[in-house]
């Protein structure tokens, strides 16, 4: 009758101090492995580094959760979503700035048109200057080439000078022709540039006169 009792005593203080152990600091560490399965340690051993742990503190709670190792290509991935998460932030902040600037610098939207036309203005001149340039420097080609064909008809030579000069001339009006042709799409992208820059300023100022809630 007695060894009955013993056992179930020696069940009691296993328990109790099993129980003593997790309330006085003893036990730090928790993780589950692979199978899911629950373990305790009071060290910090590969496998809870790899399946990521908890650190309890003296009356088992929680207190720290530490995420499992990553691998290479995990981590790869991890730094490759933390990079365009920060640039979209940073593109948004821009943005704002932006707004705040446009709307500080623009009170109404006729100062901000005439901003944009000034832009315009800017191109236009730009590209009026180039064909000015552009049509001269044609006509000394045409008097280059003219020159090159009186002599052929009359059957003369056409100096190496001449040949050379109308080959430099012949590229400096592509280059001209180029610079044109460039100088007229930047115009173009700005107009429709200045669409959505017009339309974005009115939404903010319909949103910055509405009456606060």
């Amino acid at each position: 009758m007695r060894k009955p009792l013993l056992v179930i005593a020696a069940v009691v203080l296993v328990a109790s101090l099993s129980a003593h152990a997790q309330n006085t600091g003893n036990i730090r560490y928790k993780w589950y492995d692979g199978q899911g399965l629950m373990h305790f340690s009071d060290s910090l051993t590969a496998e809870a580094m790899k399946y990521g742990y908890d650190l309890v503190n003296d009356r088992g709670m929680v207190v720290q959760r530490v995420p499992r190792q990553l691998s290479a290509a995990e981590r790869a991935a991890a730094n490759k979503l933390a990079a365009e998460q920060a640039a979209k932030q940073r593109a948004a902040q821009e943005r704002a700035n932006a707004d705040t600037q446009m709307l500080a610098a623009y009170p109404d939207e006729e100062s901000y048109q005439i901003a944009l036309q000034q832009t315009l203005d800017t191109s236009d001149q730009q590209i009026h200057t180039t064909q000015i340039n552009l049509r001269s420097q044609e006509k000394a080609l045409t008097d280059l080439l003219g020159r090159a064909a009186d002599l052929e008809n009359a059957k003369s030579p056409v100096p190496k000078f001449l040949v050379d000069s109308i080959a430099q001339q012949r590229n400096v009006v592509a280059a001209l022709r180029n610079t044109l042709r460039r100088q007229q799409a930047l115009r173009a992208q700005t107009v429709q540039q200045q669409v959505g820059q017009l339309a974005r300023y009115r939404e903010l100022k319909a949103a910055q006169e509405q009456p606060a809630e």
